[in-house]
C-alpha cells in the first residue's frame, strides 16, 4: 500500500510500516487537487499561537485516567484481538479484526476502519449496530465476486474529554482536540518544539498498516466509519490520511469546533495564517453524515455546522441526511433540542443543568445512543462509490 498526502505534500508508507517521507511529487487521489505534492521542508515550521491555553495543533494532548487498565476490549462480537502495541506514552493499545471467511490476498476485499463511540467501546458498540452484520454479504467493492469487507475496530483511552457530563471522561474515547496528525511522522517541529503525533492517531495508523501488510486488503478501498466520538475522530484521521478514500459516520459532533473546546480551528488546505487554523492533508475527502434532528446536547444545529465549515474550505465534499426519531429524512433541526451552532452545552457541566430543558435532552439521548440501522445499507453504498482511484 502507499500513502500519498495529495494536494499539498507527499509522504508514503509501504508493506504497511511507516518508512518515512518521499521527498518527491505525487498523483491526485481522494478527489483532492494535486499541486505536485510538497517536501517536509515546505511544510510551515513557525505558526503563530494566539491563544495562551492551546498549541499549533488545537488543545493540548488530553491527559491519560487512571481507570484506563480497567477498560479492554474482549472482541466477542466475532472478532480476534489484535496483538497489543504501546504508544508513545507507555500505553497498550489494542484493536479487534473481523474477517469474513472469505478474504484472501488472491481477492483483496475493502476495509472498513470503525471508530467506536466514547463511553462504549467496539464490543457493547458493535452489539447495538448492525455494522458487523454485512461482514460476509455487503457490497463496497461494486465487485460481486468479491462480496463482503473486513473491519478494522481499534480501541480508544480513558482520558479527560471536552464533552457535557457524563461523557467528560471515566470511559473510553478519542482524543479529536490535539490535531498534530502528520503522516509517518513521530513528531512535527514548530516553534522550536518538536509536537507528537496525536497517540490515538498513531494507534490507528499502527493497526491499519498491520492489516494492509496482510496482502488481503482493496487498498482503494479504506474506509472510516464511527458512531459519535468516534465519528468526529473519524472524520479528522480520514481528513488527514490519504490512503482513506471515504468516510461515512452517525451523529458526529464537529471535530474541530463543538462543546466548550478552548481551541478550535478552521480546517484548510494550504498553510494555516496561525493556530485558528489546521492544514489537513486529504483535502476533498467525500463524507457521509447521518445525524438526528433532535439530538444530544444540540448535535444537530453543529452538525449543519460541520458540514458549512468544510464545504466552505473544499476540504470535503460532504454530503449529510438529517434523521427524526421515527428514522425518517427530514430538512431540518428540531428547535427545542438545540440551536447553537456550536453545540455550547452551558450549564451542562453539571447534573441539574439539563433539567432546563430536560424533553430535549431526552429524545436527544435516546436518538444518539440508537444506531440507524436502516441507513446501513445507504453508508455502504456510499462508500462503495467512492474509492481512492
Amino acid at each position: 500500500m502507499k500513502r500519498t498526502v495529495t494536494g499539498r505534500a507527499c509522504v508514503t508508507i509501504a508493506s504497511g510500516f511507516l518508512l518515512g517521507v518521499l521527498l518527491s511529487a505525487c498523483g491526485g487521489g481522494g478527489g483532492g487537487s494535486d499541486d505536485g505534492g510538497i517536501d517536509l521542508d515546505d511544510l510551515k515550521t513557525e505558526i503563530t499561537v494566539t491563544r495562551e491555553a492551546c498549541t499549533p495543533f488545537g488543545a493540548p494532548p488530553r491527559p491519560l485516567q487512571a481507570t484506563n487498565a480497567l477498560f479492554q476490549p474482549t472482541c466477542i462480537t466475532g472478532g480476534e484481538r489484535m496483538a497489543d502495541w504501546t504508544d508513545a506514552e507507555g500505553t497498550a493499545r489494542t484493536a479487534c479484526l473481523y474477517e469474513p471467511e472469505q478474504a484472501s490476498t488472491e481477492a483483496p476485499l475493502p476495509l472498513v476502519v470503525y471508530l467506536h463511540p466514547s463511553i462504549f467501546g467496539p464490543d457493547i458498540s458493535l452489539a447495538f449496530n448492525n455494522v458487523r452484520g454485512g461482514l460476509e454479504t455487503a457490497d463496497l467493492s461494486g465487485d460481486p465476486e468479491r462480496p463482503g469487507f473486513i473491519m478494522l475496530a481499534p480501541y480508544g483511552r480513558v482520558t479527560e474529554r471536552y464533552y457535557p457530563f457524563p461523557d467528560d471522561g471515566l470511559t473510553p474515547g478519542w482524543d479529536n482536540w490535539y490535531r498534530q496528525m502528520l503522516p509517518d511522522q513521530p513528531s512535527r517541529s514548530v516553534n522550536g518544539e518538536a509536537w507528537p503525533i496525536n497517540v490515538d492517531v498513531a494507534a490507528i495508523d499502527h493497526f491499519l498498516d498491520e492489516v494492509v501488510a496482510s496482502g488481503k486488503v482493496d487498498t482503494d478501498r479504506i474506509y472510516l466509519m464511527g458512531w459519535s466520538n468516534g465519528s468526529a475522530l473519524a472524520v479528522l484521521y480520514a481528513l488527514n490520511r490519504p490512503e482513506i478514500a471515504a468516510a461515512a459516520v452517525y451523529s458526529s459532533p464537529d471535530p474541530f469546533e463543538a462543546f466548550n473546546d478552548p481551541c478550535v480551528q478552521l480546517p484548510v488546505p494550504d498553510a494555516p495564517k496561525d493556530d485558528t487554523e489546521l492544514q489537513v492533508f486529504n483535502a476533498g475527502l467525500p463524507i457521509f453524515h447521518i445525524h438526528n434532528d433532535c439530538d444530544l446536547a444540540g448535535l444537530c444545529p453543529n452538525g449543519l455546522h460541520l458540514k458549512q465549515t468544510v464545504l466552505g474550505t473544499g476540504v470535503a465534499d460532504f454530503t449529510s441526511q438529517i434523521i427524526n426519531t421515527a428514522l425518517d429524512p427530514v430538512d431540518a433541526c428540531v428547535d427545542a433540542c438545540g440551536t447553537d451552532p456550536l453545540a455550547d452545552y452551558a450549564s451542562l457541566s453539571e447534573i441539574p443543568g439539563y433539567l432546563g430543558n430536560l424533553p430535549g435532552y431526552t429524545v436527544g439521548l435516546v436518538n444518539h445512543l440508537r444506531w440507524p440501522i436502516g441507513y446501513t445499507d445507504s453508508m455502504y453504498a456510499f462508500l462503495r462509490d467512492h474509492p481512492k482511484n
